[in-house]
């Protein structure tokens, strides 16, 4: 990939906005936004694509490089199309044999900076797209100008000069992960936890359970009823809390690139100090600890006073106790929440305003979640009332000096896992990502627009609590990969809209649906989707789903997951449409397999039957 060229051309391009009006208005440099605008630019669509910061390509260009996928190939299409670019760049620069090309484990592995290169270059190579850069869209309706239901006009903050502009487009597309433009539009949304009895979905409402549960390390349970994991004050109770946000940091041992982690000036050491006690008795939160006594804890103790580490099953060890890392190409770490951790790098409630707050008390909570974070890392580091083991292996951890170079090498966006949550045509709920029996699919939806894969998933909601053994709210609940309907980013009244990111679900529904992976398919679909609209003047409301569905089959993009059809089959498209119309009900096509004792294959009959459809 010849990056340098194509990503001085853009930025050329992203100065000032040479028109005011466009075919289609996206509000957020997302991924999801992105590939809405490659996709509608592919479909000849004029496109201005809005971005708040001076960066586009939103979480995985700001430290996401781990890609939260559980069946690789259950999302294809522009994702599919990143992730092969991703490898590209590191066997092109590093060599194919190289440690970059291992580490970057097939493209789904990536260094920030790398994850920004590839988008730029794929929004570059399509002359329809205008990038602007420094643009705030507030959610106050007095930036959106609406006549019968129609969004007319937006108007825009400047960030660089403090002036407002006006765009005007046909279509409007919501990739925000707050949901700003649709709610400024007047749409419906949800925002915290429904309760058990709204929906009947596992992990609803008021929760506690350990950590680690749904992934075999814990018997299995039915999701209908009592889950059989919950602990005392679980109550299955809806409020408004909003699961935990924290930054993905880039963190590396490589001395050459190590910054130093600095102890921040609104440094308190009161909020870390429960952390102490949990690194000495090597208490946390995991399914392993459930039979532990208080012997078994001060024996660990013990254990580190005579400078040994800790025994205690499944604890984490040094910088791992309060950030989970995954490896990335070049001596680099996606380093997350610490998920067994009482304490770690998320923030509980403390994030609950951000969706509906403005963006002054936004970025004021950014820089207070940026101190908390540094400081949490200068305590493990430096705190004496820790072993001094521990904190010999912490401090061999730093920043990285090659990324965000113009941020203090810190991460420049907050990772907002849950905002806005909008109301469509279509609500999706925990029911259509769970198996409706052992070993088949989820209900299969005959509109599906893309097909995904990852466990029901949230991050805590409250702070550590007193006597608990758990953090409210945390919860994780095996999935397997299903199909999203059109309707889960279309409005019911607005005509000119879709929201691709804050899309339309319960809380235990979204925490699949808001992975990178499954935004970006989505986006993909709004911006075929959205062509389709300018084109034939329809309403959203009313777009034809099987002419959207070709174009993604033609473009490579899965709308339902099979073994053993993969997007460069020749079969492809038929077992796809076939699927959808439920004459394939298994996770399998076997289309050489005959149908009946010397009889056609069940390729031949799928074909026949599509013949006559």
């Amino acid at each position: 990939m010849k990056l340098r060229a194509v990503i001085v051309s853009l930025l050329i391009c992203t100065g000032l906005a040479a028109q005011t009006n466009y075919d289609v208005v996206i509000v957020g440099g997302t991924p999801g936004g992105i590939t809405c605008a490659v996709s509608a630019a592919r479909e000849g669509m004029s496109v201005l694509l809005l971005e708040r910061t001076g960066h586009i390509g939103g979480l995985p260009a700001n430290g996401l490089g781990a890609t939260d996928i559980t069946t690789r190939g259950a999302t294809a299409g522009l994702f599919l199309d990143f992730v092969r670019r991703n490898r590209q760049y590191y066997a092109d620069t590093y060599g194919e044999d190289s440690p970059q090309v291992k580490d970057c484990s097939d493209g789904y592995h990536f260094e920030p900076s790398v994850a920004e290169k590839t988008f730029l270059a794929m929004l570059s190579e399509h002359e329809g797209i205008t990038v602007l850069l420094n643009r705030q869209f507030d959610s106050d309706p007095s930036n959106v100008k609406m006549e019968g239901g129609i969004i007319k006009e937006i108007r825009i903050l400047n960030r660089e000069t403090s002036g407002t502009e006006v765009y005007t487009g046909g279509m409007f597309i919501d990739a925000t992960y707050e949901g700003d433009l649709a709610a400024a539009a007047g749409v419906p949304y949800r925002l915290g936890r429904e309760s058990r009895a709204e929906f009947g979905e596992p992990c609803s409402g008021k929760i506690y359970r350990h950590w680690g549960v749904q992934f075999g390390k814990g018997e299995k349970s039915s999701w209908n009823g009592y889950d059989g994991f919950e602990s005392e004050g679980t109550t299955y109770q809806g409020d408004n809390a909003v699961q935990a946000y924290n930054y993905r940091l880039c963190l590396t041992k490589d001395k050459k690139h190590r910054v130093k982690i600095r102890k921040p000036a609104t440094y308190n050491r009161e909020e870390y100090v429960s952390l102490i006690e949990d690194v000495w008795t090597g208490r946390n939160t995991g399914i392993e600890t459930a039979g532990l006594t208080d012997e078994d804890y001060e024996a660990n103790r013990a254990v580190l006073k005579a400078g040994g580490v800790t025994q205690i099953p499944g604890d984490p060890w040094g910088i791992a106790k309060v950030t989970n890392m995954v490896k990335l190409p070049n001596g680099k770490t996606d380093a997350n929440n610490q998920h067994m951790a009482f304490i770690s790098t998320d923030l509980p409630e403390e994030n609950w305003p951000w969706p509906t707050a403005s963006w002054e008390w936004r970025d004021r909570f950014a820089k207070r979640l940026q101190d908390y974070t540094m400081g949490l890392l200068w305590f493990v580091q430096h705190d004496k009332a820790l072993p001094r083991k521990f904190r010999r292996e912490c401090r061999s951890w730093g920043l990285s000096s090659t990324e965000y170079t113009d941020n203090g090498n810190f991460p420049r966006q907050v990772y907002v896992r849950e905002g806005r949550r909008m109301e469509g045509t279509y609500f999706f709920t925990a029911g259509d990502a769970i198996a409706v029996a052992e070993g088949q699919r989820p209900p299969v939806h005959a509109e599906s627009i893309a097909s995904s894969h990852y466990a029901l998933d949230s991050h805590a909601c409250h702070k550590r609590e007193k006597g608990r053994v758990h953090l409210d709210g945390f919860f994780g609940y095996e999935s397997v990969p299903y199909t999203i309907p059109f309707g889960v980013m279309v409005p019911k009244e607005v005509g000119n809209l879709l929201f691709p990111v804050p899309v339309s679900g319960s809380h235990v529904g979204f925490s699949t649906m808001r992975m990178e992976p499954c935004w970006m398919a989505l986006g993909e679909a709004a911006g075929v989707a959205a062509a389709i609209a300018v084109r034939e003047g329809l309403p959203v409301q009313d777009l034809p789903v099987p002419s959207i569905q070709d174009r993604l089959l033609d473009e490579g993009a899965s709308l339902i997951w099979f073994k053993d059809v993969f997007p460069s089959s020749p079969d492809f498209k038929l077992v796809q449409k076939m699927a959808l119309k439920g004459y394939l009900t298994g996770w399998e096509a076997r289309l050489d397999e005959p149908v009946s004792e010397g009889g056609m294959t069940r390729r031949e009959m799928l074909q026949k039957l599509s013949d006559k459809l």
